[in-house]
């Protein structure tokens, strides 16, 4: 159980001279930039590595390490970071492990685990993009302009593994892969007790039919997937969520890789009116923040409802288990904040451009249509961020710390490699000869106009 001592959460009046200084505080504080280290993290490195590194130094050793010296140096991180003495063959899951575990398990946890997949398939089918044609007829002759749609052929995904085990990562982003039509998944998740020894885990695998799993976590498993390694072919794409280091190592490898995203804390703003019931927006910002790190913030122009949200908060902290880790996360990276309007509320939402929001009132459709960025919405009362972590279907992998600004989160589309196919016939060939010329000879790229002249009938080279 938590202690009772009052919760000190940042609040921002925006009625107030210093709001704007506070504000832009709370965005730094939500967009953390992955070289901040305790002084635990500073003697553990020091311990490791010999030498006082940052975050981002610790990735780029091992990175390059795995790359240059492949498995041996995956496995003696393994051994250092997650104290697990692998060999080769016991860095993979085996086939009868995944059939052991499947059989192990609660009947009625595969049963919703069966009912996630078919959610999470039914929607990522409905928002894969077909294939477009489109046709000319040009000096007699025809054009054909195709776009296809493939899949990648292998994909990674990291799944975390050591304050709890994450079988709703696993489906909200191999389902999503399996959906588009990817062939090869391959599965990285820590060597612990939480991950890859864990039935839970290892069940939901062999339930949706993943079959390559390994025991190997943080930046090491990221550079084995981004560069292979012996025994573990290298994918076309990372996904998945994970610690700074995974994340950081995620951000090493891209360009060698694909990746989803650099995910930061988990994050949620609330946005309220006067009929919002405190209690449940007191438990939707705590079921973030108990990702510790996670972050949850109110918005609101209903002043009244800060005070009842403050004491739900701390009536339902003191109960909780992880209520002290929450409490925690919500002093250290909470907000309540106080809006002149319902417009400037909008407004600030947007700026902040979390990762989930949830629109806590009764006419969430209108204040839907004034809210440009956020990564998952979720609408009305009734709608708990729980649902899109779990069961919904959308994947609950999603842009965090302001990122969704401009970034999307996870679909099947993510796995699919676009090209578009030309086709032109000598007839619609020459109907187009003049107008290619003309911006050649414009950019003083005379071969771009030499490659059509030669295809043509009394060409002049």
């Amino acid at each position: 159980m938590s202690n009772t001592s009052p919760l000190q959460i940042t609040t921002i009046d925006c009625r107030q001279g210093d709001a704007t200084e506070l504000f832009r505080e709370l965005r730094e504080k939500l967009s953390p930039r992955g070289d901040v280290v305790s002084e635990s993290g500073r003697q553990r490195t020091i311990e490791l590595f010999g030498e006082a590194l940052s975050p981002r130094e610790v990735v780029q050793r091992i990175c390059e390490d795995v790359r240059t010296r492949g498995l041996d140096a995956l496995l003696e991180y393994t051994a250092k970071l997650d104290r697990k003495q692998l060999t080769a063959a016991t860095i993979r899951v085996q086939p009868e492990e995944l059939a052991a575990a499947a059989k192990a398990v609660d009947p009625e946890f595969l049963e919703t685990v069966r009912r996630i997949r078919d959610n999470i398939a039914e929607f990522q089918s409905a928002v894969m993009p077909q294939d477009a044609c489109v046709t000319r007829e040009i000096n007699g002759g025809r054009v054909e302009l195709r776009q296809r749609h493939l899949p990648m052929k292998r994909v990674g995904i990291c799944v975390p593994g050591g304050a709890a085990a994450y079988p709703s990562t696993v489906l909200m982003t191999a389902v999503p892969a399996k959906t588009a039509g990817v062939p090869e998944i391959a599965i990285v998740v820590p060597p612990t007790d939480f991950g890859g020894y864990n039935n839970d885990m290892l069940a939901t695998c062999h339930e949706i039919g993943i079959t390559e799993v390994y025991r190997v976590g943080g930046a090491q498993a990221v550079a084995a997937l981004a560069y292979g390694v012996e025994g573990i072919k290298r994918v076309d794409k990372i996904v998945g969520p994970g610690n700074m280091f995974v994340a950081l190592a995620k951000q090493h490898v891209f360009g060698d890789v694909d990746i989803d995203s650099i995910a930061g804390p988990s994050e949620v703003i609330v946005l309220a009116d006067e009929t919002a019931n405190a209690e449940f927006v007191a438990a939707d910002l705590i079921s973030q923040a108990e990702h510790s790190p996670g972050s949850g913030v109110l918005i609101t122009w209903h002043e009244p409802l800060l005070k009842q949200v403050r004491s739900a908060l701390e009536s339902q902290l003191a109960k909780l288990p992880r209520g002290d880790l929450a409490k925690q996360c919500l002093e250290d990276y909470g907000a309540f904040i106080l809006a002149r309007s319902r417009d400037e509320a909008a407004e600030l939402t947007d700026m902040l451009a979390p990762e989930h929001l949830h629109i806590s009132m009764d006419d969430a459709e209108s204040m839907l249509r004034q809210i440009q960025n956020a990564g998952a919405i979720f609408m009305g009362h009734f709608t708990p961020v729980a649902l899109g972590d779990y069961i919904a279907g959308p994947s609950h992998v999603l842009p965090t710390g302001g990122t969704a600004r401009f970034a999307n989160g996870l679909a099947s589309t993510d796995f699919l490699k676009r090209s578009s196919v030309i086709c032109y016939d000598q007839a619609a060939l020459q109907g187009d000869a003049d107008r290619v010329r003309l911006i050649a000879e414009k950019e003083g790229l005379t071969g771009h106009s030499a490659s059509v002249d030669i295809r043509l009938p009394n060409r002049s080279i």
